[in-house]
Order: C-alpha cells, then structure tokens, then sequence
C-alpha cells in the first residue's frame, strides 16, 4: 500500500489560490453574448450572459440612459459617475454597486479597460426595470422616465415598420391599432409580443414574423407611429384584421370579416 502524504500549509495555500483562480475563471468561459434593448432602442455594445445574470458594459448603460458622466476613481479603485445630484459608484474589488447611498453586491468587472456591472441590478438601482425578452433572445430595460414599456414599444415598432413601411402615418397608426386591439380582445393573447408572433391552427398571425422582416430596425415614421399608438391615438377602432389585396387575395378575411376601411394600400376589417 502506498503511503498518504499530506501537502504542507504553503502547498495548501498554493492549491487553493489555483483553485480559486480556475473557479474564477469558469464563467468567463461559459459566458455568451447577448443582446440589451433600452426603449426600445437596441445597446450598441458587448453585452455577455453568465449563470443567468446579463452584465453590460457600464457606460454603454448610462450613454444609453442619458446625463449621466463616468470616469474611473484610481483611489477608490471603481467606476464613478454623477447625473446632477446622483452618484453611482461600481466597486470591482467590493463587487458592489451603490446609487445614493443604496449598495447591492454583484460581480463588477473590468475587461479590456471596460468595467462591467450586472444589468438588472444596476438597472433597478437607477429606478429601471429589466424583463427577459424570448422572442428578442435578450434583455430589454425600461428607463425610469419611459413614457412606455421597453417591450411593447420594441415590438410594435418593428411589426408597424414590417408590414406598413412606406405608408402614410394614418395608416402606420391604424397597423398599431389593429395590434392593440387584439391584445384587449378575449380571443387573443394579452400582450403586443404575445400577439406578434402568435401562430394559430399552424399559421403566423402576421407575415413579417414568417419571413423575418419584423426582425430587422424600423424606420423613424414607424417608431413614431408605434409612440403615439400606445399613447393612444387612433386612425379606426375595431379592427382586428387587414391585409393588401396587391400582395394578397384576402380570401379567408373577405369570406368570414366584416369590411371597415381601406387606409393606403390595406383594407381593414372587424
């Protein structure tokens, strides 16, 4: 039988100061790259999903956020930035973020020159809220000051954008309408993205979601028309289907729906 040795204290220490560098170093392996929508508007950065938190690259948060300046403390050995009478500072070496006096722990950390922090935590810190979007594989934060939230508003801009780019305003508003009333009809799902990318009896809902289009980034008439859909306006009520008989024949919606309008290139129906 083979002897047992046991290491020496120095050797112990050594061994846990390796294990503790690999244990460190794990999730930043593990870690992906995800996309962060702020208002709707997505965050032109690297953002990264690790053991489920999403960590943002702090000063691309704030730029996007707005008012905000950040600089690095060499004395505090942290991120710090001033809005007016606010003060965040993010603390690597604490792995804590504090806002006016209200600290949470979290990982913060400086890669490549870039500090980042966790976004839900930073976010909620700030007065924000962060939702998990399936459909847009990533985060989507609603600012404090939003008029809207950040996943209604990516959503209806970009089904607006799809399926009535080049079309006057009244009948961008009327495509949003149609949406909105579909989430407050019993028979459909009850919310915007919910009734994007819905598929009944095996078909997509909505064309832009079948060829992708809805993906792509919506013009600015079309982001202004999913703004003043959701705060309200309306070129018709009632509607709940529409289509382009240039593009299509209609036959299921003229056979079983009541005709309403036509607004542009779509007739509308109850």
């Amino acid at each position: 039988m083979r002897q047992q040795t046991h290491p020496t204290h120095g050797g112990r220490r050594a061994l846990l100061g390796l294990l503790a560098a690999l244990i460190l170093a794990v999730p930043a392996r593990a870690a992906r790259t995800v996309p962060v929508q702020i208002d709707g508007t997505a965050l032109d950065a690297a953002c990264h999903l690790e053991n489920g938190v999403t960590y943002v690259p702090l000063r691309a948060l704030l730029n996007a956020l707005g008012g905000w300046e950040l600089a690095w403390d060499a004395d505090l050995r942290a991120a710090v930035a001033v809005s007016g009478d606010s003060r965040l500072t993010a603390s690597p070496a604490a792995g804590t973020v504090t806002v006016d006096g209200s600290t949470r722990s979290g990982r913060v950390y400086v890669q490549e020159g870039v500090t980042y922090v966790p976004l839900r935590l930073t976010a909620e810190l700030l007065g924000g809220a962060v939702e998990w979007d399936a459909h847009f594989q990533g985060a989507a934060v609603t600012s404090p000051d939003a008029a809207h939230n950040a996943v209604d508003f990516y959503w209806l801009s970009r089904i607006i954008s799809a399926e009535s780019r080049g079309e006057p305003m009244e009948g961008q508003i009327a495509v949003g309408n149609v949406v909105l009333e579909r989430v407050e009809s019993p028979d459909f799902p009850d919310t915007i993205p919910e009734v994007v990318f819905q598929v009944a009896d095996g078909f997509t809902q909505f064309e832009p979601v079948e060829n992708g289009t809805v993906y792509l980034e919506p013009t600015e008439q079309s982001v202004e028309a999913a703004r003043r859909t959701l705060d309200g306006e309306k070129s018709l009520e009632g509607a709940m289907f529409f289509y382009a008989p240039a593009l299509s024949e209609g036959v299921w919606i003229n056979g079983n729906r009541t005709y309403l309008t036509t607004i542009g290139c779509h007739r509308f129906y109850l």
